[in-house]
This record gives C-alpha cells, sequence and structure tokens, in this order.
C-alpha cells in the first residue's frame, strides 16, 4: 500500500481518478467485533481507507435542483412575459441535430480510419508476411493511440474513460468540476474516434453519451465571453433545473444517435442517468432522441466513409438498423430452457466483469499513486494504453495466423448474388484475411458462384466490433464459426476489454459485452444444434441465442432491464425474440445483483462521487438496517451555524472565513420575547456576491428598517462561481480586521429561500432519504416540534457508509445488553 503522503499528492492531482475505496464499506473498529488486538492492522486499514473516502467525498460540492424561492426571485419572475415552450422545443431539436451529426461523424470517421489502416496491409497479408503487417498495424495504432491517450492524460482528464460515471453523478446532484466544458468536449471527441479505430477493444457509446451531455449543457447555458456573444433568450434557461433537463435530453441523444434507437435512448435516461424525472421532460428528450436518430440516419443515407453514395433520405433496413436481422423465426417453448440459462450464465460473468474490472482499475491508481511525480504519473499512464494496444495488435494480427479458411456461406458482406458479377470487383475484406483469391466458377446448372473463403478468427478479432457483431447475429449460419474460433475470441476480448475499460483513453463497453455476450451465446447455440440438430425446430439457430447472450451479459454488466430490452429489439428488429431477450436480461440482473453491483454504480463509487441509490441499503453486523425504525436526527449533523435576517458584516467575513458550510439555515423571533424560528436558507455562493457589493450595506441607523437601500437584481444573486476567489479572499480578511464594518449590515430578508424544505427531527429516516434524492435537495434543515434549527442533512450524511457508522452506533446505544450478551455467546 503506498504512504498516505504519496496518496495526498495523487489525489490533489486533477488528472488522477479517487483514490482506493471498499465495494462495500466495512463497519467502523468501534462497532465492529472483530476489530480487536489479533487484527488491529486490518481495523487501521479500514479506517485509513475510509478516512480517504471521506476526503475524496468532501471535495465534490452539491447541487440544488431547486431555484431559491427569495423575494428578489419573484420580483424577476413578475417581470417575465408569460410565454409558451417553442424556444425549449427548438433548443431540444437542435440539440438533437447537433448530437445527430456528431455520431455521424464519430461513424463515419472510424470507419474511414480502420479501413485505411487495413487496406496499408492488404499485400502483405495476402503474402502471409504477418511481422510486416504487425509492424505496420502497430505503427499507425500507436501513432493513433499516443495523441487519444496524450488528450485525456495532458488536455482533458474528465473526459477518462467514458465520462458516463461522472454525467451519472452530476444529473444525480453533485457537482462535478471541468466535465462539460469545451476542452473537454474537443479532447474526448478526438480520443474517442482515435481509441476506437486503433484496434482497442472498445465503443464510442460511453464517450457518445458524454458527448451528447456537453452539447446539451452548452447549448442552453451558451455565452462567450471571448467572442462577445450573448443570447438574452436563453438566460431563462440559466437555472439548475433547465441545466439538468438539456443535460439528461443531450445524453439521450447521445444512445439514440450511436444505436439508431430513439426510445431506447429515452428509457436508457430515464433508467439509468436521470435522477429526476416527469412527463414533460420524457417528451421533450423523446423529441430530441427522435431528432438525433433521424439526422444520423439522413446523413448515413447517402454517405459512406465521406463518399456521397447517392439515395438521399432513402433509408434502407441495412443502413438503419445497426445489427438488422433479416430472417425472423419461428419460436419454441423449448427456446426458453437456453434463454434461462443464457440469463444465469450472463449474471454469473457480468458480475466477474465488474468484479475483474473494479480490481484492476483499484490495482492501476495503487501503481500510479506510487509515482512521486505528476510527469511521471501522467507518462505512466500513457505507456500503460500503449502496452494495451501492443497486446491487443498481437491477438488480433497473429492469432487469425493458425485457423484455416472457411468456405463462405452467406457471410455479410460477401453477398454475390448483388449487382456485381465480377468477383474480382468485390473489395476485399478484413475477413478473408490470408485466404486464396476468389474464382468465379459456372456449374452444371450455368449458375454463377464463387469458391470464396473467409478465416474465421481474422471475422471475430481483427474486423470492427460492429461488423464482428453482425456477423454473429446473422441467422441460417450454423457451420460458419466452429468453437475453436469463438472460445479464442471470447477468452481474448473478455480480458483485453476488462484490461481497457479505465486506460487513459475515452472509450466504452457497450460494443465490447455485446460481443461477449453474443460469443457464448452462439457456442451455446451451436452446443444445441450438436445435440438436436437443425431439423429439430427453426429456433435452434446459433444467431438467436447470440442475440440473447449478448442481451444477457449487457444486463449482467450494466444491470439494465426496461431499456436494454428496447435497445436490443430496435437494434436488431427481431420482435419474435423479444421474451427471450426479456427473460435473458432479468435473470441476468437478478443473478448480478447477489454478487455485487453494476459497472457504473460500481465506478462511482470507485471514484468517490456522492451518489444516491434510489434506495438505500444500510447494513451493520452483517444484518440490513431498516431505516423506518430510524429518525432523521439520528444522522443530521448538530453543529449548526445559523444567520439572522439582519446580520453584521464582520460577523459574516469571519463566518465564512472559519467555516466551509455551503449553507446556512435564517432564524428570526416574531416577537422579542419569543424563540428564534426556522425561516428558510441562503447559501454560501450569494453570500459572497452580497458581500461583494457594498451598495447593500446598512449603517446602525437603518437597522430598524427591514428594507436596504439597495436591493441587488435576481440576475446578479443567480451565479454558478466566484469570478475570483482570491479577490474575495483579500475583501473578508478585510471586511474582518476593519473596523468600519462592525457597524455595517447587510438585510438578508430579499434573497432567502423561504420555500427551503424542512423536515422534523422525529421524522423517519427512510422517508427523510427519499424527500431529500426526490427533490434533489442541497440541504434539509431538521427543526425540533417548537421550529428550532435543531440540525442539517447533507448529501454526504445521507451516503452508505455515513449511516452505516451513525445507525450502526444508535444500535449500539439502544441494544448494549443484547450486545453484551452477543458476544459472551460468542465467545463461549
Amino acid at each position: 500500500m503506498p504512504s498516505v503522503l504519496s496518496c495526498k499528492r495523487c489525489a490533489d492531482d486533477d488528472s488522477e481518478q479517487l483514490l482506493l475505496a471498499e465495494e462495500r464499506p466495512d463497519l467502523i473498529e468501534s462497532l465492529d467485533p472483530g476489530c480487536n488486538a489479533s487484527n488491529n492492522r486490518r481495523c487501521f486499514r479500514r479506517t485509513r481507507v475510509r478516512e480517504k473516502e471521506r476526503e475524496r467525498l468532501s471535495i465534490h460540492e452539491s447541487l440544488d435542483y431547486l431555484t431559491s424561492h427569495s423575494k428578489v426571485y419573484k420580483k424577476w419572475l413578475q417581470g417575465q412575459t408569460y410565454r409558451m415552450d417553442w424556444d425549449r422545443w427548438l433548443l431540444m431539436g437542435l440539440i438533437g441535430i447537433i448530437v445527430g451529426t456528431l455520431g455521424f461523424l464519430i461513424h463515419q470517421t472510424i470507419d474511414y480510419l480502420i479501413n485505411l489502416k487495413w487496406e496499408l496491409v492488404e499485400n502483405y497479408i495476402q503474402k502471409d508476411n504477418f511481422h510486416m503487417t504487425w509492424i505496420c498495424i502497430l505503427g499507425t495504432g500507436l501513432a493513433m493511440i499516443i495523441v487519444s491517450s496524450g488528450l485525456v492524460v495532458f488536455f482533458c482528464p474528465t473526459g477518462v474513460p467514458s465520462g458516463l460515471p461522472e454525467v451519472i453523478g452530476f444529473l444525480n446532484g453533485a457537482s462535478i468540476q471541468h466535465i462539460f466544458n469545451i476542452k473537454t468536449f474537443g479532447g474526448t471527441f478526438v480520443s474517442c474516434v482515435l481509441a476506437v479505430a486503433s484496434g482497442l477493444f472498445c465503443g464510442p457509446e460511453g464517450p457518445m453519451i458524454h458527448l451528447g451531455a456537453i452539447i446539451g449543457y452548452g447549448l442552453s447555458q451558451f455565452h462567450s465571453k471571448i467572442l462577445g456573444i450573448h443570447l438574452p433568450s436563453l438566460t431563462r434557461f440559466w437555472n439548475s433545473a433547465d441545466k439538468r433537463n438539456f443535460i439528461t435530453a443531450g445524453a439521450g441523444a447521445g444512445i439514440a444517435s450511436v444505436f439508431h434507437a430513439p426510445v431506447g435512448g429515452l428509457l436508457f435516461t430515464l433508467e439509468e442517468v436521470a435522477s429526476f424525472w416527469d412527463i414533460k421532460l420524457a417528451w421533450q428528450t423523446f423529441f430530441c432522441c427522435m431528432m438525433a436518430a433521424f439526422t444520423t440516419d439522413l446523413l448515413s443515407s447517402s454517405l459512406c466513409g465521406f463518399v456521397y453514395r447517392g439515395q438521399f433520405g432513402f433509408f434502407k433496413a441495412e443502413k438503419r438498423i445497426l445489427f438488422w436481422v433479416k430472417n425472423l423465426l419461428d419460436m419454441s417453448v423449448l427456446a426458453f430452457v437456453p434463454a434461462i440459462f443464457l440469463g444465469i450464465l450472463g449474471g454469473l460473468l457480468g458480475a466477474f466483469f465488474v468484479f475483474l474490472n473494479i480490481k484492476i482499475n483499484k490495482l492501476r491508481m495503487w501503481f500510479f499513486c506510487m509515482i512521486p511525480k505528476t510527469c511521471l504519473r501522467k507518462t505512466a499512464k500513457l505507456l500503460e494504453s500503449v502496452l494495451i494496444l501492443v497486446l491487443t495488435i498481437t491477438a488480433t494480427v497473429y492469432v487469425p495466423y493458425f485457423f484455416h479458411c472457411m468456405p463462405v456461406k452467406i457471410l455479410p458482406m460477401f453477398d454475390f448474388t448483388s449487382k456485381t458479377e465480377n468477383i474480382s470487383q468485390v473489395k476485399w475484406q478484413i475477413s478473408i484475411y490470408n485466404c486464396p483469391s476468389p474464382k468465379l466458377q459456372i456449374g452444371p446448372d450455368l449458375m454463377k458462384n464463387s469458391n470464396q473463403t473467409f478465416n474465421e478468427a481474422a471475422a471475430l478479432l481483427a474486423e470492427n466490433g460492429l461488423r464482428g457483431i453482425m456477423y454473429l447475429f446473422r441467422r441460417g449460419t450454423h457451420e460458419e464459426f466452429g468453437y475453436a474460433s469463438l472460445f479464442t475470441a471470447l477468452i481474448f476480448y473478455f480480458l483485453l476489454s476488462c484490461l481497457t475499460a479505465g486506460a487513459a483513453v475515452a472509450s466504452g463497453l457497450v460494443i465490447p459485452m455485446l460481443y461477449i455476450g453474443a460469443l457464448y451465446g452462439r457456442i451455446v447455440g451451436l452446443i444445441l444444434v450438436s445435440i438436436l440438430g437443425i431439423e429439430y425446430g427453426a429456433w435452434i439457430d446459433p444467431g438467436l441465442f447470440a442475440a440473447v447472450g449478448a442481451a444477457s451479459f449487457f444486463s449482467g454488466v450494466s444491470r439494465l432491464t426496461i431499456s436494454l430490452t428496447v435497445i436490443m429489439v430496435e437494434i436488431t428488429n427481431d420482435v419474435q425474440s423479444l421474451l427471450l431477450i426479456m427473460l435473458a436480461v432479468m435473470l441476468a440482473k437478478m443473478v448480478g445483483d447477489w454478487f455485487n453491483m453494476s459497472l457504473y454504480s460500481s465506478l462511482l463509487k470507485l471514484k468517490c462521487i456522492p451518489y444516491l441509490d434510489a434506495e438505500p441499503f444500510v447494513c451493520h453486523r452483517k444484518k440490513w438496517l431498516n431505516l423506518e425504525l430510524f429518525v432523521a436526527s439520528d444522522v443530521m449533523e448538530s453543529s449548526v451555524k445559523v444567520l439572522h435576517l439582519k446580520e453584521n458584516i464582520a460577523f459574516l467575513a469571519q463566518l465564512l472565513t472559519s467555516t466551509s458550510h455551503s449553507g446556512f439555515p435564517v432564524v428570526y423571533k416574531c416577537k422579542p420575547d419569543q424563540a428564534e424560528v426556522f425561516l428558510g436558507t441562503i447559501t454560501r455562493l450569494e453570500l459572497y456576491v452580497l458581500l461583494e457589493n457594498e451598495a447593500v450595506f446598512e449603517t446602525e441607523a437603518m437597522e430598524g428598517s427591514h428594507s436596504s437601500p439597495i436591493i441587488l437584481p435576481y440576475q446578479k444573486i443567480r451565479v454558478e462561481k466566484l469570478h475570483d476567489q482570491q479577490w474575495m479572499t483579500v475583501l473578508l480578511g478585510r471586511y474582518s480586521t476593519d473596523p468600519q464594518y462592525q457597524r455595517l449590515f447587510i438585510n438578508l430578508e430579499p434573497y432567502i429561500n423561504k420555500s427551503a424544505v424542512s423536515v422534523q427531527a422525529h421524522f423517519s429516516l427512510q422517508r427523510t432519504y427519499v424527500i431529500f434524492r426526490s427533490l434533489g435537495l442541497r440541504h434539509l434543515t431538521i427543526v425540533d416540534l417548537q421550529n428550532q434549527v435543531v440540525g442539517i442533512i447533507t448529501r454526504k450524511d445521507l451516503m452508505s457508509f455515513q449511516l452505516e457508522e451513525k445507525l450502526g452506533l444508535q444500535q449500539t446505544l439502544q441494544q448494549p445488553d443484547s450486545d453484551e450478551e452477543s458476544l459472551i455467546q460468542e465467545e463461549i
């Protein structure tokens, strides 16, 4: 294990992902009966890990989904004229069009670079010169991967590896810096294209979701200080609620564009990405996804490899549907038996994939933390990506050499019934690899045919991931791929894609997940063919079970259900196998949940992003706790700093300097002889803005008045960050030391959020959690029966390990006798 100081240096680097954290935090040693003198080293390590996790969590501030309902906000609303939501719908459509265009560019660029790379070595492969093939493929791949990894390491570290966990965390309410700026957009786009084209086992899906979210954020919040561009019509969208809505729509449009699946994009954001949802947002997101998919299809209908092919606006099924299944099969009830097996297998392999990937990422982070210098650490990350590429290219070039050529049946890309009459006019494909050139032959029936052959391993390893999945999904290809090629590709793809996920490149895991599932699904299909034979039924088709296996492994890793089922139907057009896919997906999720969390949830935890699950799971001494048995006061922070309606300037400056709280409850007295009761809240940032404007300061002579000389407008109050933090530090120091500010006050009443949510101390903790997460709160004030402030709850207080510590302590205090008795029984 690295030292604390070295890990601290590692944590301070913006490019470094967060420190090691256990998958499920153990109990603190004071509550764990296993923590005694015999294993105090293990308990100390747990405590240190938890301290690091708490330190990393404190970096991320929370977001407030609801706008501060203050007097200046209501005054600003009164000045806004009533308008329909036409501009919102227009902006949603514009986001969809831009995301769709971006998705088209990504796919076209990737295909162009891959084809160009393999065309350079066509002659070497046909001459069986695999050493030169390896050198050329590796050389072009290294040029791409160095640029790709260098961008995310030195230019935009927030784009690594996919940006999807960061987007999910942001939409859940955690403020994550630099994930939506133009630098991250450019770096992620280029890195993603080059990483996929270089030959790594990855896809563009995760980065595409991130890019779509950046477009949704950028267009809705657009204003350029450099260019001096400012669109007044968009200022009404400059709030947290609208910002999240447009980011959600952009993320869904990214899925819709990359998969040509508008309904799947909508459901994916509902099930996995967004934590706050309503029917109005659903309609707008659906429209955005529709425009994204339409734009991608429209551009793809006439352009291929940036070359105009004609037929603009004519959507062919084989181009419109990503993995088009031409021949639908009649189903049998017996098909549910292998589907059940594939669902269980997908859950087991998916859980193992998540476990292995998290362990590799922890080991990767530990290794980089051992490197003290930042420049060396970044260089090591780049070299790791290069090493992974070398392993991948070596496997894709040399492994097919050991496989024989097989005759082409109806393998895609080799349709000789097309208009091409001369076999020599058929473009060389990677699947042909080192097989002999085809020749046209005329049979006894005067029918033209070909002796075309292809290399099984090359079709599965060297080809683009999308094309390889297309091969596996193809129906009626019982003899196209054998066990040896399928098992070989499965092992290499499983290990190398698991190793690639988390490397310093912008990459996604959807294509590898579909590919791995399709490989073992086709193996199961071949086993059924060997046992029962083709004549037993049309449903015994390896291509059918490849699609079911792809869905099962995807669900086993991501734990998606509804959106995944719809996406699988949209990308295959296979409605006949809908029930089989649904069954496999449900079983894969149920089995996977027995072992660990989904990959996205595990990455959120590994990166220490404060994410609140839809349902809290708290364990104490290997027993799950029912939060309905606890109250809000059990987890609240009782040391609360409160403010009054009128506060002294010097006091505010000292308070902001000595504390790090991001929000403060405001109290007031209805009558001089009554106690102070809760009125509302005000944030630290709003106090900063007020202190920057000395025009709102009052003297002691005006203390009895409830109106200030000048009230700042809402446009100045609603800022997201300070323009100059150093100047504010100097200003607070002057306010704290200069005697004249001891006699000046600020009237906070116009700026207080008087609709701030509060619950009583005896309120159910389970329902407190639901309220906090459902409303997207940042602060939840706890009051007593007299409406006096007794505590406050923030996002950090509702994290799993915090609940475990505090509720475990409550359990210990409430049942000391039973605990002592259980310990005595354990000793006996």
